[in-house]
């Protein structure tokens, strides 16, 4: 895996980032850092990234469960050293399972496994943020399935 960071130039503290497969992603600072604030922050796309790669992770195990899962969201919480390097110290992950007859036990083990076997990124994480989770379960009606 790579990917290549580039500083658009000298008006700013934007950056275009492209992924080896081949997306692009501009990341931006904060005003008093001599950003323009148009684009995320690097360390929100730290934890954007941790959520993308929990979620998936989630989605799966439970469609090879055999859940009957129609969406699922996860919201992050976080907080951050105060004093450099500024590493995340506490992360919450609410995630927001939708489906039919989900059964708690097996949405509880998906995210289980995600966070201790699967995910990389809140795997590396842990090493300076306490990690917590909660679940919460939306029932789906079968005509929407």
């Amino acid at each position: 895996m790579e990917c290549t960071v580039r500083w658009t130039g000298l008006s700013g503290m934007t950056f275009l980032a492209e992924t080896g497969s081949g997306h692009v992603v501009a990341m931006d600072g904060a005003p008093d850092g001599g950003g323009r604030n148009l684009a995320p922050r690097p360390m929100e796309m730290v934890l954007l990234g941790t959520g993308g790669c929990t979620a998936y992770d989630v989605v799966l195990i439970l469609r090879k469960s055999g859940q009957t899962i129609t969406d699922c969201s996860v919201t992050l919480s976080s907080e951050r050293a105060e004093k450099e390097p500024k590493v995340f110290t506490r992360i919450h992950f609410h995630f927001t399972v939708t489906g039919h007859n989900l059964k708690p036990n097996l949405v509880e083990r998906a995210v289980k496994l995600s966070h201790e076997k699967y995910c990389s990124a809140s795997i590396m994480l842990e090493k300076t943020a306490e990690i917590t989770h909660s679940i919460e379960i939306v029932e789906s009606f079968p005509e929407s399935v």
